[in-house]
């Protein structure tokens, strides 16, 4: 029985560690690059405004890159597990800015372990690395200003349109970038807040 008992551990890790990320990058893989073919075939005029209206949950509207890290993953709309989180795919918290705002906080969060772990490594950040997010048809081009190593899962601050223990005091166009923190826990949340610097036409593929 105590062999049984321990074998069956350790498939169950294997799962959690192994197959759920290898699961949940074949499906944001998937996403990804349905994004970028519809955004290829669709005409330029037919593309909405950035921005404009509503995403369902679970529906994908961007795409966030980070070249230090040599990351690019899909964003989709909400951060609920079964229609986001467990699928790979990095969520927007609904209610929080959108790129496209004059102003606001625009939230992300993401696995740090399992389930394709796209913020595994968002801790290597460092003040001046660059964050992208690509829509549709724009691309903006964000700067790491600053984070928080640790903070309750509580601590709702971090979503204001002026986010709380962020560097910044004034409206602007911030992203945020949350994730569970320490490795393999849900103790805390690791936080990196960075800053519109760059907003260009994304170019088309």
């Amino acid at each position: 029985m105590l062999v049984t008992s321990g074998l069956a551990m350790v498939l169950f890790v294997v799962h959690q560690v192994w197959w759920t990320n290898v699961q949940a990058r074949a499906e944001a893989d998937e996403a990804l690059s349905k994004l970028e073919r519809t955004w290829s075939d669709e005409a330029p005029d037919s593309q909405t405004e950035d921005g404009a209206g509503e995403f369902a949950p679970g529906e994908g509207f961007a795409i966030i890159r980070i070249p230090k890290l040599d990351l690019a993953f899909p964003i989709a709309e909400g951060v609920g597990l079964e229609q986001v989180l467990d699928k790979g795919l990095v969520g927007h918290y609904p209610g929080t800015g959108m790129p496209a705002d004059s102003v606001g906080n625009f939230v992300l969060a993401a696995h740090r372990n399992t389930h394709g772990e796209p913020f595994r490594e968002i801790g290597r950040l460092a003040p001046g690395d660059r964050i992208v997010v690509e829509t549709a048809t724009v691309s903006y081009g964000y700067e790491v200003a600053g984070r928080i190593p640790e903070t309750p899962p509580t601590d709702v601050s971090v979503l204001r349109p002026i986010p709380g223990g962020s560097p910044f005091s004034e409206s602007g166009r911030y992203i945020t970038l949350t994730t569970c923190t320490p490795e393999f826990s849900t103790r805390g949340r690791l936080i990196v807040f960075g800053k519109l610097v760059e907003e260009r036409p994304r170019a088309r593929m």
